[in-house]
């Protein structure tokens, strides 16, 4: 297939659209390059800022919320927790609705249910209405994974695909260390107005509703469907005004025209028929990878990303909540964020998969430092704290990014969503898994419990070696045509 898609020859400066794969290709090919398509991505990216902030500042909070409401461990877990269960049920089911009714409609739902969450939380008069509240945030960050690398993935060129979807995880360090950075003149004024510290969790986690309005208002005036998506589903005529709002260029369809809508059965799944494919044949080794991937990257963030403040804390020999704050501001911003543009860039140059092979290698190496210097004093424990931060980087510029990449690129248009959502069974999976180990086994072991925790990413490893599936430099998209083309095959036989 050529670079340049038929659809790119212009006839009397417009593009002439035949089917629904020349909108891909000519997306896919990124001769287009002006439009909206930026602010497109941005705003994509803002779903991730949410998510992360909003998991951000309501885990800072769970030492406040359990003074706040006098909780029991048991119900602490049961709180913590509750937010990672009802993500997995948003990325799985929100993920099929994805790709059934389309990018935006979702997009734009996904939205009211962070301000309506944010603000139910900071105002919870009880336990069980945060619990009800957790609920509906978990369900809007799960939909909102989906949806987001979907439009990341769909207005990015092919060479530019996997660098555009792994910007996530820089945004995704930048919106923890904002909520650290929000935390600072929070946590002063609630010290010069000799206020209860146990509330400062409810103006950080409130203070989520601000961007979740912000994002909708630019993506009520920015946003639209996924031109991809839309030729698949709507028809060519509507695929065609979106190229004109988003990218400025003229596009007509042929007279000749295939319908796409006339093939719809092939792009438009039930639940049982996209969870088939995913675990089918053609399918199974890209889902199992991710899934391996992202269950291994969610645990390590969830076990030392989730807890890093409080585990540098524990290095320095130090119980400071000041401490805790700006050192989680410090390393998130220089090396996640860092870590993550690293890994953003490199890519779309060497493939998700050598990338979290990399990463995990960093990972595993850290952590058996990090975990041998636990019980050092004086310098040893800044060394020890440095080779945390350096954790991160390898984990941002790694698996925490390509996880979600592999996931990401690895589907066609008709089945990425349901795609991305599934796999996230390991991200959420993986999350629980770090979120209940790390507490017991540092009240075990102290920050020792990181030479427990090394398993996690050697494992990862032996897996990535065995299974060679890697989506760099391949034409996923025209999958979904080789499937349309062989059903129509089949039916002139």
């Amino acid at each position: 297939m050529s670079a340049v898609p038929n659809a790119a020859a212009p006839s009397g400066g417009r593009i002439v659209l035949r089917s629904a794969q020349d909108v891909t290709d000519l997306i896919n090919s990124g001769t287009l390059r002006t439009g909206k398509s930026f602010a497109i991505t941005l705003i994509a990216l803002g779903g991730i800022f949410l998510d992360a902030y909003d998991f951000t500042s309501v885990a800072f909070g769970l030492p406040y919320i359990s003074k706040d409401f006098h909780l029991t461990p048991e119900m602490l877990s049961v709180v913590s927790a509750s937010i990672m269960v009802d993500a997995l049920v948003g990325s799985v089911f929100g993920g099929y609705f994805v790709d059934k009714l389309g990018r935006f409609k979702v997009f734009m739902a996904d939205m009211v249910f962070f301000v309506v969450a944010a603000i139910a939380c900071a105002v919870a008069p009880d336990v069980w209405t945060l619990i009800i509240a957790r609920f509906i945030m978990g369900v809007g960050i799960g939909v909102d994974f989906p949806v987001a690398f979907s439009f990341l993935a769909e207005y990015a060129s092919r060479k530019k695909k996997g660098g555009t979807v792994s910007l996530w995880q820089p945004m995704w360090y930048a919106a923890v260390a904002s909520t650290f950075a929000l935390l600072i003149p929070v946590y002063f004024l609630f010290q010069g107005m000799q206020w209860p510290e146990n509330q400062m969790w409810r103006i950080v986690v409130g203070f989520g509703a601000v961007p979740a309005i912000l994002i909708m208002i630019f993506r009520q005036k920015y946003m639209a469907e996924s031109p991809s998506w839309a030729a698949q589903n709507l028809g060519l005529h509507e695929a065609a005004k979106i190229l004109k709002r988003t990218y400025n260029v003229d596009a007509e369809v042929a007279e000749d025209a295939v319908d796409p809508r006339a093939e719809r059965k092939q792009f438009q799944m039930t639940l049982t028929q996209a969870w088939g494919k995913l675990v089918g044949k053609k399918y199974r080794g890209r889902t199992g990878l991710a899934l391996v991937i992202n269950a291994s990257q969610s645990m390590e963030y969830y076990a030392v990303g989730f807890f890093v403040g409080q585990i540098v804390l524990a290095m320095l020999h130090t119980q400071n909540v000041m401490t805790n704050i700006v050192s989680s501001l410090i390393l998130n911003l220089a090396f996640g964020v860092t870590g993550g543009f690293i890994g953003a860039r490199l890519s779309g140059k060497i493939g998700p998969r050598k990338l979290s092979l990399l990463g995990f290698c960093g990972t595993f190496t850290c952590m058996v430092i990090a975990g041998s210097l636990s019980n050092v004093e004086g310098a040893w424990s800044f060394i020890g704290a440095l080779v945390i931060g350096l954790l991160i980087f390898c984990h941002a510029a790694g698996p925490g990014a390509q996880g979600m990449t592999m996931a990401t690129m690895s589907y066609p248009t008709s089945l990425r969503g349901a795609g991305t959502g599934f796999t996230q069974i390991g991200i959420r999976l993986g999350a629980i898994a770090g979120l209940v180990f790390w507490p017991l086994a540092t009240a075990a072991w102290g920050t020792r419990a990181l030479l427990v925790l090394a398993v996690v990413p050697a494992i990862a490893i032996v897996v990535i070696l065995i299974n060679k599936w890697d989506p760099h430099g391949r034409d996923i998209d025209a999958e979904d045509y080789e499937d349309v083309s062989v059903a129509a095959v089949s039916a002139n036989l």
